[in-house]
């Protein structure tokens, strides 16, 4: 009974050390988003190179998760809740992973975009940016607390951050078309702003496996319209 006790505890204290891995990630991914931008608006290359560093933490972050995520099942061998927990955080560890590659991306076109230019739709992008994170954060808060209800309505915002990119892909392409000699820097800010919608779209895959995760079946299918691809 004591040797089963233990069996438990150790599994528990394991599936705290795997949640505390994915917050460290999704911390991580989380401040890179909101850094990438604001290097973004100041057109500062210093920290955008910081950035573009610092997503090799998020990497070896992930590579922790999968080394205890595959030693918790070989030794444990959890079933049913404990075995969903286990894959979940598996699987959301590699999404947070691309997210974080999304802001890195975001701070490589820093350097590409003229800090002089009079590019006006340049102001729209830190609101989406918000949006983004504001579903970054709340998923990972839902996965922390095991809650299928805060994963839906994740899910529910994913819809604004589409609308906003679909809002901002017009103006954009409106701006391009208008002013001949930015089209290279307008280009830049497009994929920009794919990189913020794809985000949502990331958030938006965390919050399902996290539905599952905690209630064993899956989120009911959802319109996820269409956004225009460059």
């Amino acid at each position: 009974m004591a040797t089963h006790e233990h069996t438990i505890k150790a599994f528990d204290e394991e599936i705290g050390q795997l949640r505390g891995l994915i917050a460290q990630m999704g911390g991580l991914a989380e401040q890179a988003i909101g850094d990438a931008i604001e290097a973004l608006k100041r057109h500062d290359l210093t920290d955008a190179a910081r950035i573009v560093a610092d997503d090799k933490k998020i990497d070896l972050l992930e590579h922790q998760v999968e080394a205890l995520a595959v030693r918790i099942i070989a030794l444990r061998a959890p079933m049913a809740d404990d075995l969903r927990d286990v894959v979940a955080a598996l699987k959301i560890a590699g999404v947070i992973e691309r997210i974080g590659d999304y802001a890195k991306n975001i701070a490589k076109r820093t350097p590409l975009i003229d800090a002089h230019g009079e590019i006006e739709p340049l102001s729209i992008l830190p609101a989406m940016a918000a949006l983004a994170i504001e579903m970054v954060h709340d998923v990972l808060d839902a996965f922390a607390a095991r809650d299928p209800a805060a994963a839906v309505l994740v899910c529910e915002r994913d819809k604004a951050v589409d609308d906003f990119y679909n809002s901002l892909f017009r103006v954009l392409v409106t701006h391009m078309m208008e002013n001949p000699a930015q089209i290279g820097q307008i280009a830049h800010l497009l994929f920009i702003a794919k990189n913020l919608e794809r985000i949502g779209d990331h958030a938006t895959n965390v919050a399902e496996m996290v539905y599952f995760a905690a209630t064993g079946t899956h989120m009911a299918e959802r319109d996820r319209g269409t956004a225009p691809t460059i």
